[in-house]
């Protein structure tokens, strides 16, 4: 037989942290997807060539790429297409495992890159770091890194 429980409402204080925390992250989402725009890029395919270009090689298996984004195999795929058509990235075959693929960055992605990432880090530092203080913001590294860990270790993935 299942026993209920009672419910464990947010106190006053929990709501107040927990929608503004949702609103910020909102419209900072909404922000950064703004400023990409002129440049004929998403927060996704942003978050795509970051990852790239940070990997050996500028490098990815598509698996360990979607696993990184938080999307699906499917929906990454469409996105690479995408942005293959855009000549930012190509897949090439895994040679070690005839089934895998690599999301490779291309020259031309390594370029754009170049030429949004200081954009990019000036809106990030307009619409967020230079509204805190560095205390502030270890404060709020800390306070985030518990619940990021937690959500990792749901994940299942270190």
């Amino acid at each position: 037989m299942e026993t209920e429980t009672a419910t464990s409402w947010l106190s006053d204080a929990e709501q107040c942290a927990w929608r503004t925390y949702l609103d910020v992250n909102r419209m900072l989402t909404y922000q950064m997807e703004k400023d990409l725009q002129p440049f004929g890029l998403t927060n996704n395919d942003y978050e795509i060539l970051v990852n790239l270009s940070e990997a050996p090689d500028q490098r990815l298996r598509m698996s360990d790429l979607a696993a990184a984004t938080l999307q699906s195999k499917s929906r990454l795929s469409h996105q690479i297409t995408r942005m293959e058509n855009a000549g930012l990235v190509r897949r090439e075959n895994c040679e070690s495992d005839r089934r895998g693929l690599y999301a490779v960055l291309t020259d031309h992605g390594m370029d754009t890159m170049r030429k949004v990432a200081p954009h990019h880090v000036e809106s990030v530092r307009k619409h967020f770091i230079d509204l805190l203080t560095s205390e502030a913001l270890t404060d709020l590294h800390e306070s985030l890194k518990p619940v990021a860990e937690q959500l990792r270790g749901v994940r299942g993935k270190p």
